[in-house]
């Protein structure tokens, strides 16, 4: 018996938990909408019962940003290219993490201060798994979806915020 790679259980050397080897529609839930999104939602549909965890990330709309006044932000998507993209990057993920289900569910239009965005939802076996993969999707969303984000002030001026860089290399495989 050793510690599996992703937590501390003491596991076979050659145990692999259960888990979808390949991205699919069936198991990875992708929508961009205009309308507001639901935690609660995105979780049922990452639920398995083969799942001992669900990790998510919820992005949300803050009030302010380098000392300006945030009124609301406005996305745009080319949401074909993206759920094409999305499928891609979660078999980046399902590559390095023992994933069961998957969510990414984006919004549209305008999202006012303290609104969601973004949902990523993912379950699996073992906690470490669902954690690291929400992290890995949550990264690769932002360097390479094709989703814009304008950020609105109550000056009344507006920008189109471009993503940091993102070191992509801090996730690793298990």
């Amino acid at each position: 018996m050793e510690k599996h790679s992703c937590c501390n259980h003491q596991l076979p050397h050659d145990y692999i938990p259960q888990h979808h080897k390949d991205a699919s529609e069936e198991h990875d839930h992708f929508m961009i909408s205009p309308d507001k999104l639901s935690l609660d939602k995105a979780c049922d549909l990452v639920r398995n019962n083969a799942a001992g965890a669900i990790s998510t990330f919820e992005g949300t709309t803050r009030d302010t940003f380098d000392g300006k006044q945030v009124v609301k932000l406005e996305y745009e998507a080319y949401e074909s290219l993206a759920k094409k993209e999305w499928l891609k990057i979660v078999q980046e993920a399902r590559s390095k993490y023992y994933i069961l289900e998957t969510v990414m569910h984006h919004r549209t239009g305008e999202v006012g201060v303290g609104q969601t965005s973004v949902i990523i939802a993912v379950s699996s076996a073992h906690r470490a798994d669902a954690i690291n993969a929400v992290h890995f999707l949550i990264d690769s969303l932002k360097v390479r979806l094709p989703i814009w984000k304008k950020e609105l002030l109550d000056d009344g001026t507006g920008t189109w915020k471009e993503n940091g860089p993102i070191d992509m290399s801090i996730h690793k495989s298990h």
